[in-house]
C-alpha cells in the first residue's frame, strides 16, 4: 500500500514569509542559485529574514550585489554573493572549490527558457544543460559540504525546482541534446524539468545515509523574468492553459512558499524524493494522463527510481564526473 501523501498547513495562497514565520534559522548556511531575480530573490529574502546565512549564486554578480543590498535593507542580514554560470562547468568547479565549511541547504532555483535551439560551448542543449546538468554538477560538487552540514545539524536538504511543464515530456536518452529530432523548446524545457524531479529521487537514494535528502517543487504559474524568452507559441500555450483554468497566476511570494516548505518545514525533515505542489506532496498520475485533467499532479516518469538512477549515471558521464 502506498504511503499517504505528506500534507502541511500551508496552501496555494501561502507566502514564503508565512512558512518561515516564527522559525529561527540561525546557523543555517544556504545557497540559492539564480537569486538575482524572481523566485530566487524571495527565497533568499525569506531565509535571511529567518536568520540563515545565505549565499546568492548568480550569473551576474553585479545584479546579485544589488539584490543583496535590498535583502539587507529589509532583513538586516547581508547575503554573500558568488558568481555561478550553470552552463559552464568551469564556473561550477570554481564555485565548489571556493566553498568552505558545511552547507545545510542548497536550493537549485535557477533556470532558463529558450525560444529556439541554443547550445553551450561544449555542444549541450542549453535548457537541459543549465536546468539539470549544471545543478547536478553543483550538488555533486557540494556533496561533502552537505554531508558535513548534516553531521552538524542532523540533516541537510536540497530543493530542486521543477514545473508542471514536466508533464509534456519524459527523457529521450537517445537524443537528450536534440541532435537528431526536430527542436521544440517546450519539449526541451519539459525534459529538463522532468530531470529536476528525477534528480531529487536519486539524490535522496544515494545520499540519505549521509543525512542529505532532496525534494522537487513546482512553484506554480508565476510571471517572472523566466518568460522573457518565450516564443509566441509558448506564450499562446500559456495563455490557453490559464484560460482553461489549468492554473491561476501566483505572486512571487506565493510561488516561493512551496520552495520554503521543502527547505525548512518539519513535515519534510529526513524524507526526500517527493514532488511538491501548492505546499503539499502531489499525487502521482499515469504517464499518459492529460495535463488538462491533472494540473497539480506529477507524472510517474518524474518519480521513477530506475529512470532516476539511469539519469544520474548519464549525467555523470556527460559531465565527466
Amino acid at each position: 500500500m502506498a504511503s499517504p501523501l505528506i500534507t502541511t498547513q500551508f496552501t496555494a495562497s501561502s507566502t514564503a514569509a508565512d512558512v518561515v514565520e516564527g522559525l529561527d534559522l540561525s546557523g543555517v548556511r544556504a545557497v540559492v542559485t539564480g537569486a538575482s531575480s524572481g523566485l530566487g530573490v524571495e527565497t533568499a529574502r525569506a531565509l535571511a529574514g529567518a536568520g540563515a546565512s545565505v549565499t546568492l549564486a548568480v550569473r551576474n554578480p553585479a545584479a546579485g550585489a544589488n539584490v543583496a543590498a535590498l535583502i539587507e535593507a529589509s532583513t538586516m542580514r547581508s547575503p554573500a554573493v558568488a558568481g555561478l554560470d550553470l552552463a559552464d562547468v568551469g564556473s561550477i568547479a570554481a564555485f565548489v572549490n571556493a566553498w568552505d565549511g558545511p552547507l545545510h541547504l542548497l536550493v537549485n532555483n535557477a533556470g532558463v527558457v529558450t525560444a529556439g535551439l541554443e547550445r553551450t560551448t561544449t555542444g549541450r542543449e542549453l535548457q537541459f544543460a543549465t536546468n539539470h546538468l549544471g545543478h547536478h554538477a553543483l550538488a555533486s560538487g557540494l556533496h561533502r559540504a552537505l554531508a558535513a552540514g548534516a553531521t552538524e545539524r542532523g540533516e541537510a536538504r536540497v530543493v530542486a525546482l521543477t514545473s508542471t511543464a514536466h508533464m509534456r515530456a519524459g527523457l529521450d536518452f537517445d537524443d537528450l541534446d536534440f541532435d537528431r529530432r526536430p527542436y521544440d523548446p517546450q519539449i526541451a524545457y519539459a525534459q529538463s524539468k522532468t530531470a529536476n524531479s528525477l534528480f531529487a529521487v536519486e539524490a535522496t537514494r544515494k545520499w540519505a545515509d549521509d543525512g542529505i535528502t532532496a525534494n522537487a517543487v513546482n512553484p506554480g504559474g508565476i510571471a517572472t523574468g523566466l518568460q522573457r524568452n518565450f516564443s509566441e507559441q509558448q506564450k499562446a500555450s500559456l495563455d490557453a492553459a490559464q484560460a482553461a483554468g489549468l492554473f491561476t497566476y501566483k505572486t512571487v511570494k506565493q510561488g516561493a512558499a512551496t520552495t520554503m516548505v521543502a527547505a525548512v518545514s518539519d513535515e519534510f525533515a529526513h524524507t526526500g524524493g517527493h514532488y511538491l505542489d501548492d505546499c503539499q506532496e502531489a499525487y502521482t498520475v499515469p504517464d499518459d494522463a492529460a495535463l488538462a485533467d491533472h494540473p497539480h499532479g506529477v507524472k510517474a516518469w518524474a518519480l521513477d527510481p530506475a529512470l532516476a538512477q539511469r539519469l544520474w549515471t548519464v549525467s555523470d558521464e556527460l559531465l565527466s564526473l
